[in-house]
């Protein structure tokens, strides 16, 4: 056969091409038995449609943006197969876009993204900057934007989030109620909008049991491992923290590191529990006492907004803040 297309593929099938398209894009309308045929037809003769093609009539790119600040932390990892699978299911790609919290990144990959090529955004921001007017150029081309875990307050979209100050709050009275009363507070970007809360929840902690709040307790890190080896070294070395909280689950391996060459026992010298969604944490030593997102599941719920937006689906409510909770893992790095 000559080279073969959607139509010539209708022909010799003796099938409608509306039939094939829906066969090729997963419509569950389409008896079963008529798809394996169309789909097996077409793997002979090593037909694969043009899926940017095939959607240049209605002007749909089939394809949705993750912008996240990392993929090899855990937390992002998982959220991103949890999108990934509502976009399957839709018959949707991915194109995945790592802004390394870097907020020049993030305004560029945005305003690339804001002419067509994408049919909409999920995003866990940068936080840097008060100026977005870049995202809000989106809702002018019908471009929606969802939130996740990381969220600007002042634009108008769906939001998913956990409990982030609940969370905070529990995993700092926990290391107070083991004995500590010298905790240091470990964070990337006070600026963003999980920082500002899961800070208030230590600092209300510490306000509930009658520990003086200390700046000098709250340290700055960044996103380079050695930068941190650094900074938690004096830490470590100069403030002696009886307790660590950790917002962000690579501090709190920094800080095992550190413990380990300066021969800090943990958790005998130094308690520690983090935000971390990370798979082994119990098989550390000692294991590791985390404050666990549902990273799946946010994913899950972030794109389901999102093509609640697409399919103007579902009750007008999906800009609204959706709230997952996280659960308290106590082990034995917390002396639990």
């Amino acid at each position: 056969m000559d080279t073969i297309n959607i139509k010539k593929l209708a022909k010799e099938l003796k099938i409608s091409t509306s039939t094939i398209s829906r066969a090729f894009n997963g419509s569950p309308d389409i008896n079963k038995d008529t798809k394996e045929k169309i789909l097996a037809f077409a793997r002979e003769h090593n037909y694969l449609p043009n899926h940017y093609a095939s959607n240049l009539r209605d002007k749909k790119s089939k394809t949705l943006a993750v912008i996240v600040p990392e993929i090899a932390n855990d937390f992002f990892a998982q959220a991103i197969n949890g999108i990934e699978e509502i976009a399957r299911k839709k018959g949707f790609y991915i194109l995945l876009y790592r802004t390394d919290d870097v907020f020049e990144k993030e305004v560029s990959f945005v305003n690339y993204l804001n002419n067509g090529k994408v049919d909409g955004i999920i995003m866990s921001v940068s936080g840097e900057a008060n100026d977005h007017n870049y995202l809000k150029k989106l809702e002018q081309k019908n471009v929606p934007v969802v939130f996740f875990d990381r969220v600007y307050e002042d634009i108008e979209a769906a939001k998913v989030t956990t409990n982030d100050y609940d969370s905070s709050f529990a995993a700092t009275e926990h290391l107070l109620e083991t004995g500590c009363r010298k905790i240091a507070y470990l964070v990337v970007n006070k600026s963003i909008s999980i920082g500002k809360v899961r800070m208030q929840g230590y600092i209300d902690a510490l306000q509930k049991h009658n520990v003086a709040f200390d700046d000098d307790l709250v340290i700055d890190c960044s996103n380079d491992e050695k930068e941190n080896y650094i900074i938690l070294k004096k830490v470590l070395e100069e403030i002696k923290p009886d307790g660590i909280f950790s917002s962000v689950e690579r501090l709190a391996f920094a800080t095992y590191y550190v413990c380990n060459d300066l021969n800090i026992d943990i958790p005998a010298d130094l308690k520690v529990i983090s935000f971390s969604s990370l798979g082994i944490a119990p098989l550390l030593c000692p294991a590791l006492s985390t404050i666990t997102q549902p990273a799946y599941e946010m994913g899950i719920k972030a794109a389901s907004l999102l093509f609640d937006e697409l399919e103007k689906t579902g009750p007008q409510n999906h800009k609204k803040v959706h709230v997952l909770k996280s659960r308290l893992f106590i082990r034995k790095s917390s002396g639990g």
